[in-house]
């Protein structure tokens, strides 16, 4: 079975023609400049059509391809051929759910929890409203301290935002640090900071600690979740809400999700070429240090003895 392609892996794809293209030789930098200029086209043309347009043989764009270590020019299109296909999901329709209802009772449940994600997704995206976002990354990008917190089922969440938004903004810190309370982590927290809170119902009482506690403190306090109304004596200066309704007997949290990505790709535009390049360095130094899988670090072994 083929592995899913990543459509995060075009754009890389690119960046990578980009930083390479003066060292290729004439004909494979024309063809490098042909898939940068016209990366839908190379997504969607055979290889003689791509090469007609190019100006360049059919051999050169298989060249071109093991050049950058793919095994010829089918695999080289294919980042390229699925960044196309989800970026046109939106137009394909529902029929697909209508024909999953329409099946086995696994599809049945298949659909409808597909059709409550969608929902809840386009519900929390709705509630996020421009202002609202410009007036959270404005707080966020300006306070000396931005902490982020987040308990139990949700610290998933806050976890990733960290992971992401710290490459953007490094003033961004996840607590609590360690396996202890939010609180323990906010004694310095003042009116020059910001408080950034990931919480639903039912409510963690850290999590309502450390609400409060950065109120009193005079501290920015940016709050999302699935109510403004969370417990007595917290309020936040800047919310954004999210569905949670589910399926199941545990709140769903496609909506949180994809209020979170908006966020980091606000972050990230807001850092500017700074955060690119901060960006940049993470993924050299990830690369270098042999974190990401490559299928040539090491031999394949067998486990029998």
């Amino acid at each position: 079975m083929t592995a899913p392609i990543d459509p995060r892996q075009a754009n890389r794809l690119l960046d990578t023609l980009k930083s390479r293209i003066e060292t290729l030789p004439a004909k494979l930098k024309t063809a490098a400049k042909y898939v940068i200029d016209a990366p839908g086209d190379f997504g969607l043309d055979p290889i003689r059509v791509t090469a007609a347009k190019a100006g360049v043989s059919p051999n050169t764009l298989t060249r071109l391809a093991e050049a950058f270590g793919y095994s010829g020019f089918e695999s080289f299109r294919a980042p390229f051929r699925a960044a196309l296909v989800t970026a046109r999901e939106a137009d394909l329709g529902a029929d697909w759910l209508d024909q999953l209802a329409a099946g086995s009772q696994t599809g049945v449940l298949q659909a409808k929890a597909a059709r409550n994600a969608l929902n809840i997704t386009a519900r929390s995206l709705r509630l996020m409203t421009a202002e609202r976002v410009e007036a959270i990354i404005a707080a966020m990008t300006s306070a000396r301290h931005c902490y982020v917190t987040a308990s139990r089922s949700s610290h998933a969440l806050a976890y990733y935002f960290h992971y992401v938004g710290r490459m953007a903004l490094p003033s961004l810190e996840l607590v609590p640090r360690h396996m202890g309370d939010a609180a323990d982590d906010l004694l310095d927290i003042g009116p020059e900071d910001c408080l950034f809170v990931i919480t639903f119902a039912p409510y963690s009482t850290s999590t309502i600690r450390a609400l409060r506690m950065a109120g009193d403190a005079g501290a920015t306090i940016v709050l999302l979740s699935d109510s403004d109304t969370i417990a007595p004596g917290v309020h936040a200066d800047h919310q954004v809400l999210f569905s949670t309704q589910s399926p199941h007997s545990f709140g769903c949290l496609s909506g949180a999700m994809v209020t979170l990505e908006c966020l980091l790709s606000h972050l990230i535009d807001a850092g500017g070429t700074a955060a690119q390049a901060r960006i940049e360095r993470y993924e050299a130094m990830r690369q270098d240090s042999g974190a990401y899988w490559s299928g040539r670090q090491l031999p394949r072994t067998s486990s029998r003895t």
